[in-house]
């Protein structure tokens, strides 16, 4: 009898522990902007599904990316870290590079695995193509998803339709354009099922592979990372819910993905999960303003995608976990997707790898409803991961090398640094440079910024190659 009472104490302590372990799910959208979401001021775009997560959890309006593009930002999500510590600043990847994010760091998955969750990765990847360098080499036990950006053609990216927003036009002027114009792989696990994928049914069909692995793994704690490949271009929505008008189609493709929102939320609520599971809804970078109406829009903030302005950079979050994290409220603290991973090891009281540094702080005690950040600092580098900028309190050094224009004479010396210096706190927009008023402040925070800046080089960690 005391074996088996044993073994019903066992297991219900098992059982127990299950319990307490929260659910963990990160939607992160391609390109869009911080003005793009109802909660966030857009008047025009409609999305009443994460504004009820909104309502019903916390906006974090000071929430910055460590990079203005796909790749590095992706890579700072995932293992906490600054691009250049891990060797993956330098922009984007595409189907031809031969490197990607070592599968020797600590990702979020990593983390989450080895304490026994379930994993799953559904959407764009985009931290390299090859078998060392995908979602299974890296933490996830399952994986469905373009490997890279949607408008990158297998095997080599070439052969790729007309562009700017009036190519753009034409493609949404013809769905299936996605199945005759671009050649984009979808994969699962380590191998391309499709080629070329039709992207009118990507947002959905992430959406119901999340479905399914939420019912799937609701007995137990799970994790789950759905960067949708939208609304990066070419833009693409299911036929029953399409605009024809291509001036309306980055709206159309936000209020598709609201929608599939909407799902996995509703699936949270009428599974008795929503109290024990934190989701996080944010976005990789800004706008791509450029693509005008196929693009989207930064609300206050300075410029878009590619800048270190704030409209590359501060993009909009919100985090939703009922009981959990206080309903309606407002968090205008520092920090970013860099600190994701140390935070979800301090919800989940479980240490992180000692051999590996990393730039991210828990920032739990803002989940419940602090106002008091960790993070003071925030170090900025560009698309190609130079160094330019830094945070501190409530101002923003920015450092521009001047730029010789392309055809200039060789002999011709570039033009001076620009130099701009902002008080975000009261100027959101970065329209006042206050830079020449306080050459003290100036020289201080450009000292800080190459000292913190020194540190991840020296102690840079290496990307996978392939040999």
């Amino acid at each position: 009898m005391s074996k088996i009472l044993l073994l019903v104490l066992l297991g219900t302590s098992l059982v127990a522990r299950a319990a307490d372990k929260p659910n963990f799910i990160i939607i992160f959208t391609d390109d869009q902007g911080y003005g793009d979401l109802g909660c966030f001021g857009s008047t025009k775009i409609k999305t009443p599904n994460i504004d009820r997560l909104a309502k019903e959890g916390r906006k974090f309006t000071n929430f910055m990316v460590a990079s203005p593009v796909c790749s590095p930002s992706r890579a700072a999500l995932l293992t906490g870290c600054y691009p250049k510590r891990v060797s993956m600043h330098q922009h984007v990847l595409f189907p031809s590079s031969q490197k990607g994010l070592n599968p020797d760091e600590h990702t979020i998955a990593d983390h989450l695995k080895g304490q026994g969750y379930a994993t799953a990765c559904f959407g764009k990847w985009h931290l390299g193509h090859h078998p060392e360098t995908l979602p299974t080499s890296n933490g996830f036990d399952t994986y469905l998803g373009i490997p890279y950006s949607n408008d990158m053609n297998h095997p080599d990216n070439k052969g790729k339709p007309k562009g700017g927003h009036g190519g753009m036009d034409a493609l949404w002027a013809n769905p299936g354009s996605t199945l005759t114009k671009w050649n984009t792989p979808l994969m699962e696990n380590e191998k391309i099922i499709e080629v070329p994928v039709d992207q009118r049914t990507v947002t959905r069909r992430y959406t119901d592979k999340s479905i399914e692995f939420i019912k799937a793994n609701k007995e137990k704690p799970f994790f789950l990372y759905l960067p949708h490949s939208m609304p990066h271009i070419p833009l693409y929505v299911p036929d029953d819910v399409r605009d024809p008008n291509p001036l309306n189609a980055y709206t159309n493709v936000i209020e598709h993905i609201d929608a599939e929102v909407g799902r996995i939320a509703n699936l949270l609520r009428d599974l008795k999960l929503d109290q024990n599971t934190y989701l996080i809804f944010t976005t990789d970078n800004g706008p791509w303003l450029q693509f005008k109406h196929h693009g989207g829009s930064a609300g206050p903030l300075r410029a878009g995608k590619g800048t270190t302005f704030e409209g590359g950079q501060r993009v909009p979050c919100v985090m939703w976990a009922p009981g959990r994290i206080p309903a309606g409220t407002t968090c205008n603290a520092l920090c970013g997707t860099i600190d994701l991973l140390p935070t979800i090891a301090g919800l989940t009281q479980t240490p992180l790898p000692k051999d590996k540094k990393i730039d991210g702080l828990d920032i739990s005690a803002l989940l419940t409803g602090s106002d008091k950040s960790p993070r003071n600092e925030f170090v900025y580098y560009t698309s190609q991961g130079a160094l330019e900028g830094l945070r501190q309190g409530k101002y923003k050094l920015l450092i521009k090398k001047g730029r010789r224009p392309r055809k200039a004479p060789k002999n011709q010396p570039a033009p001076k640094s620009q130099i701009m210096l902002f008080e975000l706190d009261a100027d959101l927009g970065e329209k006042n440079n206050i830079a020449e008023k306080n050459p003290e402040l100036v020289a201080k925070l450009g000292m800080r910024m190459k000292e913190l800046d020194a540190e991840i080089t020296k102690n840079q960690r290496p990307p996978w190659l392939k040999k």
